[in-house]
């Protein structure tokens, strides 16, 4: 919840881009960051800092704000980090509810939410640090139109995506997200935690519009309808860097094939 307010901080002071690209955070050597941002002419950026388990807001000026990330509720961080933000001269109004979440609470109204376990934030930041490097080799090879390796606050997922150039047609009844997200022809990967349907931390892969036949590739998974490929068994092989750069390509390979895209995209 607390990643979101600054997500949607990030939403609100950028041009809205395709697909939703002016949305992630990017992972750095101590956490996630907005990259810099601007308000009113003060230019800043708002960094998670997670070996420290703190959220610094810093700005071209100097100035420095930080807040703990654990020891109080999603209200409590609300309040002192937009206060924080109006002490800097930054003025910026979001929707301050969070989204892509069940039962979604307000910022201001969210006193349920206050656990915050730095082992396992350090945890979670040491795997997606790891991961954000292997991603960034398997993106080097792609020559069209392609997104940095970024962090969508919303799904908590670490993902990175390939377009032909075609464009595509959103699914039927699809919200603002998916509308914004689904109009181009793609190929996306990346990894997140896991949630209820697949209760363990994977890497995942899928192409959009998803082609006929591909649910016969090894390595789909029919429960999710896109590829999966869990991080133990990452873990346990002899290269996981290997492994995850072999399943990348070989669903980018399978996909790119069935929609019948230019071979030469890829060195």
């Amino acid at each position: 919840m607390k990643l979101q307010i600054l997500g949607k901080v990030r939403l609100a002071l950028t041009p809205l881009e395709p697909q939703w690209a002016n949305v992630p955070l990017y992972v750095t050597a101590r956490g996630l960051t907005t990259s810099p941002l601007q308000s009113a002419g003060t230019i800043f950026q708002a960094d998670v800092d997670l070996i420290d388990h703190q959220v610094l807001i810093q700005t071209s000026r100097g100035d420095i704000r930080r807040m703990a990330l654990g020891g109080g509720s999603v209200a409590d961080f609300y309040a002192g980090f937009m206060s924080s933000l109006e002490a800097l001269g930054i003025d910026v109004e979001i929707r301050a509810i969070p989204d892509e979440v069940s039962n979604p609470i307000p910022f201001a109204e969210d006193n349920v939410h206050e656990a915050y376990d730095p082992a396992w934030a350090k945890q979670f930041f040491e795997v997606l640090s790891q991961v954000d490097i292997v991603m960034k080799g398997h993106r080097s090879r792609f020559k069209g139109r392609h997104t940095p390796v970024h962090f969508f606050w919303g799904t908590f997922d670490l993902a990175y995506a390939r377009y032909s150039g075609r464009p595509a047609d959103p699914p039927a009844g699809a919200g603002v997200i998916a509308r914004r997200s689904a109009d181009a022809e793609q190929i996306c990967c990346g990894f997140w935690p896991g949630h209820a349907e697949f209760p363990e931390p994977a890497f995942f892969a899928y192409t959009y519009p998803k082609p006929e036949g591909i649910e016969r590739t090894t390595g789909w998974n029919t429960d999710l309808g896109e590829f999966a490929l869990s991080y133990e068994e990452v873990r346990k092989s002899p290269s996981p860097r290997d492994k995850i750069l072999q399943f990348f390509e070989s669903t980018y390979a399978a996909g790119a094939k069935l929609r019948g895209w230019d071979r030469d995209l890829v060195t």
